[in-house]
């Protein structure tokens, strides 16, 4: 037995260890160059929140050495940031059970030096996420390395089946209990994160609550219901948001549903988010808005709407009322954001907050007053 391959089997047996240490996979994220910034979404969500993956470390030479916690958010969390594959194993002195690609960029394909990084984790052993919408599934060359190497790629965007695709039938009518969604006014404004994290406090405060992904990182970040909804047909994108709602009504039989919103509903370029509202039907709507972005990310030239104009258009399509807005404090300083939550709360009479900076009290306390019905079901402090 070569050195090379007495040293992948020593650092195997050490992964399958820590394994039952842990219980959950470890992951390592490739994120290079893009860790905290917008088409570093992924990465930037499993850092803050990973139910199925205990994430070990983030590929990213640009910030190698940081801790990626204290680089996103400013408190430390233990996920050292590395520069590349080879320095992330031998620090790490075991093999992840997983690489997951975290990069979420507008054209969604791989340049030849990413194809080799890709290559050089399957070699290693490593299992793939795949979060774009190139398919590793149906790449030759990727189909044969993961054969020889014995390892499984899961490409998270890749439809199901059109025979098990749904068709919007109406059953969302039906439900009784409250859905609620986060939209914002553009892509990549931190609507998942203010999702989860009203999840979360809405679940501390006693409530059973089921959160719906509609996009890549809600799925990797794991959660139990959900879709990616922009790489489904315009025919299917309603009845899939549709009928994942009602599983986990029927399955869980929850006090609330809040689905993670995806784009905006004035966005030009996408149209996920009436998907999400037609099939979802939620009773109650949060908007969260950037308010130092000029232009439409990704988009250059291409203005961003106003609160006012996207609350209108919101509550005209859905026929429900917008009840609370967060703020992306992306360039912005904390007086800034302070100071901007007394403006929008003057101005439009509604709660308002940045969920990282001030957390959800507020978006808890108005939920209480739109349903009052969650109130039999709150946790009494």
């Amino acid at each position: 037995m070569s050195i090379v391959v007495a040293s992948l089997a020593k650092l195997k047996q050490t992964r399958i260890a820590l394994r039952r240490i842990i219980m959950k996979n470890t992951a390592i994220v490739y994120s290079e160059g893009q860790l905290g910034q917008l088409d570093g979404k992924v990465t930037n969500g499993l850092v803050r929140h990973s139910e199925k993956y205990k994430i070990v470390g983030v590929i990213d030479s640009s910030k190698m050495g940081m801790d990626a916690g204290e680089y996103l958010d400013g408190i430390k969390n233990g996920v050292p940031v590395f520069k590349n594959i080879d320095e992330a194993l031998n620090q790490l002195n075991y093999i992840p059970d997983f690489f997951i690609y975290g990069i979420a960029p507008l054209a969604s394909y791989l340049n030849e030096e990413q194809r080799v990084i890709i290559l050089s984790a399957i070699k290693r052993g490593m299992n793939i996420i795949n979060g774009l919408p190139e398919f590793f599934t149906e790449d030759d060359e990727f189909i044969q390395a993961a054969e020889e190497f014995s390892v499984n790629i899961n490409d998270i965007r890749k439809p199901p089946p059109r025979k098990n695709l749904h068709n919007f039938n109406g059953s969302i009518f039906k439900i009784k209990t409250p859905i609620i969604t986060v939209f914002g006014t553009d892509c990549a404004v931190g609507k998942r994160t203010s999702a989860v994290k009203i999840v979360e406090e809405l679940s501390r405060q006693g409530l059973k609550t089921v959160f719906i992904a509609t996009g890549q990182t809600g799925l990797i970040q794991g959660a139990k219901y959900g879709v990616a909804v922009d790489v489904l047909s315009s025919g299917f994108q309603n009845g899939e948001v549709e009928n994942e709602i009602v599983k986990a009504d029927k399955a869980e039989s929850p006090d609330i549903i809040v689905i993670e919103g995806q784009g905006a509903l004035s966005h030009p370029a996408f149209t996920s988010s009436t998907a999400i509202m037609r099939g979802g039907r939620p009773k109650a709507i949060i908007l969260q808005h950037p308010p130092k972005r000029k232009d439409r990310c990704d988009f250059p030239g291409i203005p961003m709407p106003t609160l006012e104009s996207e609350i209108e258009l919101i509550e005209v399509i859905s026929g429900s009322k917008v009840i609370a807005l967060t703020i992306n404090h992306e360039n912005m300083t904390d007086q800034e954001v302070d100071n901007k939550v007394i403006e929008y709360e003057d101005k439009y009479s509604l709660p308002t907050m940045d969920i990282l900076k001030h957390g959800c009290e507020k978006i808890v306390n108005r939920l209480f007053e739109v349903f009052p019905i969650l109130l039999r079901h709150k946790r009494i402090s």
